[in-house]
Parts: structure tokens; sequence; C-alpha cells
């Protein structure tokens, strides 16, 4: 198993590569992967060349291929005008239209304030959700007060959980085995009704009816 990371901070270091570092380590302590991580900025007179010439160089075109041939995609951009970095956008640009389809993406972004909060689901969601990509519940946004806080931390963790979860190949009925009941606890699973599943290491999944949620909460 194979997971890509793409990261378009510009700065060395950089607190976008920070996060797609933490996504990447909260999704290995869920399941084993090789991971290749791609710095944009590395790339940008390739990128640009590309636009130009129709023809990627040697250096772009492999990391076109990984992201292409990867199980799962973390893509983690800085925020400029209230949306994704023309850089990152202008990579995903040159993507083969076909390349993403399926395939399960985390989306993290990062920004100097709180307000910009929003912007993996106006801008990043429908971008990846454009290319065909199985893009996952949880995105990620780090504003510069969020580093130290256990909210982001917290959101790391669920938001890798899901990526290891959508990465890993359903166990076929006698080959495998069940899914990881830690990993199943921090996604909080839901039902195709939409009730919450609750997760006991002994038994498993069980689904725990609504009605029968709020009957517990009425005072006797």
């Amino acid at each position: 198993m194979r997971i890509v990371v793409v990261s378009a901070g510009l700065s060395s270091p950089s607190s976008t590569r920070l996060l797609a570092d933490r996504l990447t380590a909260a999704t290995l302590e869920h399941v084993a992967a090789e991971t290749e991580v791609i710095e944009l900025r590395e790339l940008a007179t390739e990128i640009a060349q590309h636009f130009v010439t129709g023809f990627p160089p040697a250096r772009l075109a492999a990391a076109l291929d990984a992201v292409a041939a990867a199980d799962g995609l973390i893509a983690v951009t800085p925020v400029f005008a209230g949306s994704y970095s023309g850089l990152f956008k202008s990579f995903f640009d040159l993507i083969d239209k076909d390349s993403l389809t399926g395939k399960p993406v985390l989306l993290g972004a990062t920004g100097g304030t709180a307000r910009h909060s929003l912007v993996t689901e106006h801008a990043l969601r429908p971008l990846f959700t454009y290319l065909r990509a199985l893009v996952l519940p949880t995105a990620v946004y780090a504003a510069s007060e969020d580093w130290g806080e256990e909210g982001l931390a917290q959101r790391i963790a669920r938001a890798g959980a899901e990526l290891a979860r959508f990465t890993t190949p359903a166990a076929v009925p006698g080959q495998g085995t069940a899914p990881d009941v830690d990993t199943a606890a921090a996604i909080a699973p839901r039902s195709l009704t939409g009730a919450i599943t609750s997760v006991d290491p002994a038994d498993g999944f069980v689904t725990v009816p609504f009605e029968q949620r709020l009957a517990a909460l009425r005072v006797p």
C-alpha cells in the first residue's frame, strides 16, 4: 500500500508541510503503508514549463505518476486570497482527468486566521469532487493559533483514521480480519439509516437506534 502526500507550502520550514506530516503520522498509526512526499515548491518551474510546452519534465512526470498510482492521497495547501494556492491548483490541473477516480483523498489547509477555516469545504472539496476522488468526510484546517491545541490534534487523529479505513482493502469472508476497533471508534461510523453506531471491543459494531438514545436521556 502506498500513500502519496502533496504539500504546497512555499517556505522551509512550512506549517503546510508540518500539517501534512502530522496527517501522515496519524494515518500510519492505523495502517502499514509506504509514503512519498511531493513538495510542489520544488516543482514550480517544471509545472510552469508543462503549461507552456505541453510536456512534463522528468521530475514532474514522476510526481504525476506517483499520485496516479497511489492507494491514498493527502493533499495540503496554504490559503491564498481565501482559496487554495495557485501552485496547488496548477499541479492538480495537470493530473489526468481519470487519475483520481475513486481514490481516497484527505484534504488539509493552513492559514493565518480561523476566518478561512471553510476553505476546505468551499474550495478544496469541490475541486476533488470534480476530479471524482473519494473525498474523506473530515478535512483539517489549521490556523496559526490552532497549533498545540487539543482540538487540532483530535481532528488530525480522526482524519488519519478515516484515510486508513478507506485505503485498507475490505476483508474477504474467511480470509481476513474485522476492521480495527480503534480505527472504527475514531471514525464514529454511522449506519445506512443515519443511526450512530457504538464500538465494543468484545462485541464489534452495535447499532443503537436514535430513539433508544433519546429514551436513555429522559429524566425518570
